[in-house]
């Protein structure tokens, strides 16, 4: 599984598996000790997924060392609120079995709430029981304002990211501020027909991959980390052998130019959930 430095020197894997909606506990733990066995390294859930504790579980009963496998989760927004931001990472941690966290985010930028909470990150940070500290969902003007108040960057950035919502400004931002982008839903949630779009299928062609092997090495290749969802052994297999190919420039701008700034899910402008 290849790597890529965070700005803290920690190493994390270029793909995950990402488990959003996997509530049930039975089927998540199967689908992550699949995920596990195939060769994932990277396992993304949150509290709010409901699914941390089959996480836990299915690390355990995989049979891999602990200090193979990054975990991230995340703080969820009524916890922000309510300013119980220690007593939810340690039920994160709780839930999960774990000895540590490999990286913990502020799941959105709840406002007037997202500068306290990330002072008391980087507090949780220096306990030893994180390995390193983000944010999801934030746009460069959050970012600017968290950086007059901090006095650690972040050292990730998951952000929606596809080819309908390439992010180019808040992904040259993070760049520039040393901050890793991590792409979720990188597909657009398998809805829009992006699979279908002429360039990525001429690509697939080309290449002897499919759509969603393109995607992923159009993200490898700008630098972004991802995610991608899949319940499906099959498809977790060819979402991590994105590493045997290469596109063109001339290719990556063509899939830019998909661009609609099509969102699948929430503006983080409005987190009023």
């Amino acid at each position: 599984m290849e790597k890529v430095k965070l700005n803290n020197g920690i190493d994390i894997p270029w793909v995950g598996l990402g488990v959003f909606r996997l509530e049930d506990n039975k089927e998540a733990e199967k689908v992550i000790g699949t995920a596990l066995s195939v060769g994932y390294r990277h396992i993304d859930t949150a509290m709010y997924y409901h699914n941390e504790e089959a996480v836990g579980k299915a690390i355990k009963n995989s049979g891999t060392p602990r200090e193979e496998i990054f975990v991230t989760t995340k703080m969820w927004n009524s916890d922000q609120r309510s300013g119980k931001v220690k007593e939810a990472f340690e039920t994160s941690l709780r839930k999960l079995d774990l000895d540590y966290i490999d990286l913990y985010l502020v799941h959105w930028p709840v406002e007037g709430k997202f500068i306290e909470t990330w002072k008391k990150f980087e507090e949780i940070y220096e306990t030893g029981k994180v390995k390193a500290i983000g944010v999801s969902n934030f746009k460069q003007y959050h970012l600017e304002a968290l950086a007059k108040e901090s006095t650690i960057t972040p050292a990730v950035n998951q952000i929606e990211l596809h080819p309908y919502l390439v992010q180019e400004n808040d992904l040259s931002y993070c760049k520039k501020a040393g901050i890793r982008v991590e792409a979720w839903s990188p597909f657009a949630a398998n809805q829009t027909g992006l699979f279908n779009e002429k360039i990525l299928t001429d690509l697939a062609d080309k290449y002897s991959k499919s759509p969603a092997q393109i995607i992923l090495r159009w993200d490898y290749q700008r630098g972004v980390v991802t995610i991608p969802k899949s319940s499906n052994e099959k498809r977790m297999v060819e979402n991590l052998n994105i590493f045997d190919f290469s596109l063109n420039d001339d290719e990556i701008k063509s899939i830019n130019s998909l661009n609609k700034n099509l969102r699948i899910g929430p503006d983080p402008d409005h987190v009023n959930f």
